[in-house]
């Protein structure tokens, strides 16, 4: 199973995310959830990187699953709704295929 856990302030302000696991919907390399979640995660922290002024810390680690982001500097509103559309499409994916495979947690800081 996936976990991903959003952080944020009080102010509603994100302040990174993790993401751990493989979903195990299907076998390496043919899981259509995994890889779903894994293009929404890389493509919001990319355009979060490429697009905004917002400075990113990153971790990741592909053999477990493992995908840390922390947010350094200059969070605005660009970031915020690249955030905000990375959580739909994980809630999207929660939604059809089952918490089995993602859960989503939100985790004030």
């Amino acid at each position: 199973m996936t976990k991903v856990t959003i952080y944020a302030k009080k102010d509603g302000s994100y302040t990174g995310f993790d993401v751990e696991g493989h979903s195990g919907y299907g076998v390496k390399g043919e899981d259509v959830v995994c890889a779903g979640i894994s293009s929404l995660v890389i493509n919001a922290t990319n355009s979060i990187l490429k697009l905004t002024d917002t400075k990113l810390e990153t971790y990741s680690d592909e053999e477990t699953g493992t995908i840390q982001v922390r947010v350094l500097e200059n969070y605005g509103e660009s970031a915020e709704l690249l955030i905000e559309s990375m959580i739909l499409g994980l809630q999207g994916i929660s939604d059809n295929y089952g918490e089995e495979f993602i859960t989503l947690n939100f985790k004030e800081v």
